[in-house]
C-alpha cells in the first residue's frame, strides 16, 4: 500500500488574480503605456512567499475559465505552489487588478472583480477537509468572508480545522470588495471577523484592519482585543512604525522597520505573511520571527512586483545582516 503524501506546510484560501503593474513609476494610470503582468491576490502571494523560503504550499481558490486563469495555473506551478485546489468557474472572469505607483507611500489599487470574482465561488462541498486539518499552517483572509458561498466555506474550513496546528486569519480588509453597505459601515463586517477569530490561533493586520476587527485602533489595544477574541498571537503592522506582536503567554516583540528605498509597497504584507509562516514553523523566538518577516516585507517594498518579487531565505538573511551592520 502506497504511503499517503505528507501534509503541506501551508495551505492558503482566498483571493487570486492577475496584477497589471505600470512599468513607469510616478505616472498616472491614464498616461501609462506599458504594464507588467504578474500573479496576484493575497492568498496566492502568501503561498508564493512561503514557497520561496522552502516551504511546501498550496492554495484553495477559483479562477475564470479563460486565458488569465491558464496564466494563474502556470505561474503557481513556476513558483512551486500546488494548484490542485484551483478550479475554473465558467460564469466569471479571472480578476484583474491595476495599480498606480507613487513612492514612497501612495499605491492606489483598482480591482476589476465584477460581476463577481470566481475566488468568492468556493463552496463548502468542494473543500478537502482532511488536507485542511493536516496542514501545518492554514491561512484565510478577510476578503473570503465578504460574500457567499466563500463566507460559509471559509468558516466551515476554520471549524473543521478545530484550532489544530497554526491557523492564521489575515484580516485583509478591502472595503470596496464588501459592497456598498460595508463600504459605508465597516462595523457590518465585524461579526464575521469575530466568528473567524474564534477559530484562529494567529491574527495579522494593519491598524485599519485591526480596527475593523476589534473597533479599536491604538496598537496595544488592538493586540489585546485580538487576544481577547480568541487568538494566541496578535500581529499588528504599523507601517513606518514597525510591527507589534503580542502572544497570549505574555511575550511581546516591538520591531522597527528595516529601512529600504520603497519602489512599490504593494505585496510587502504578503511577503511578511509568508515569512511569518516560515518563522512559526521554524520554532523561532517571537522577536526573531518578526525581524525576519519585516525584512522580507521590506525587500518586496523595494521591488516593483508582488509574487515575482518574493525573496529567498538568502536574500532575507543578507538584508538582515546589512541592517545589523548599519
Amino acid at each position: 500500500m502506497a504511503e499517503s503524501a505528507p501534509p503541506f506546510d501551508l495551505i492558503t484560501m482566498g483571493r487570486i488574480g492577475v496584477d497589471l503593474y505600470p512599468l513607469q513609476s510616478g505616472v498616472a494610470l491614464p498616461r501609462v503605456e506599458t504594464f507588467g503582468k504578474f500573479l496576484g491576490g493575497s492568498a496566492a502571494n502568501v503561498a508564493v512567499a512561503a514557497a520561496r523560503l522552502g516551504r511546501s504550499t498550496a492554495v484553495i481558490t477559483r479562477t475564470g475559465d479563460d486565458p488569465f486563469g491558464v496564466f494563474v495555473h502556470q505561474a503557481l506551478k513556476e513558483f512551486g505552489v500546488d494548484d490542485r485546489w484551483v478550479a475554473p468557474v465558467a460564469a466569471y472572469p479571472t480578476p484583474v487588478t491595476f495599480c498606480e505607483i507613487f513612492p514612497p507611500d501612495d499605491f492606489p489599487l483598482y480591482f476589476y472583480r465584477q460581476p463577481k470574482a470566481p475566488d468568492l465561488e468556493i463552496h463548502t462541498g468542494d473543500l478537502d477537509f482532511f488536507a485542511i486539518r493536516a496542514s501545518r499552517v492554514f491561512w484565510i483572509t478577510g476578503t473570503g468572508l465578504s460574500e457567499e458561498p466563500s463566507r460559509s466555506a471559509t468558516l466551515a474550513a476554520l471549524k473543521a480545522r478545530g484550532r489544530t496546528g497554526v491557523t492564521v486569519f489575515d484580516l485583509d480588509w478591502r472595503p470596496r470588495l464588501w459592497g456598498d453597505t460595508a463600504w459605508k459601515d465597516p462595523g457590518e463586517a465585524r461579526p464575521y471577523y469575530a466568528e473567524a477569530l474564534r477559530h484562529a490561533t494567529v491574527a495579522v493586520g494593519n491598524l485599519d484592519e485591526c480596527e475593523v476587527a476589534t473597533g479599536v485602533r491604538e496598537p496595544r489595544a488592538c493586540a489585546e482585543a485580538l487576544l481577547a477574541a480568541g487568538v494566541r498571537l496578535a500581529v499588528v503592522k504599523q507601517g513606518s512604525e514597525g510591527v507589534l506582536a503580542v502572544h497570549r503567554d505574555g511575550t511581546t516583540a516591538e520591531i522597527p522597520p528595516v529601512p529600504v528605498e520603497v519602489a512599490n509597497g504593494l505585496g510587502a504584507g504578503d511577503a511578511f505573511g509568508g515569512a511569518l509562516v516560515h518563522g512559526l514553523l521554524s520554532g523561532w523566538e517571537l522577536a526573531e520571527t518578526m525581524r525576519y518577516a519585516g525584512a522580507a516585507g521590506a525587500l518586496v517594498a523595494s521591488r516593483l512586483a508582488c509574487s515575482a518579487a518574493m525573496p529567498t531565505a538568502a536574500e532575507v538573511e543578507d538584508l538582515l545582516a546589512r541592517a545589523t551592520v548599519a
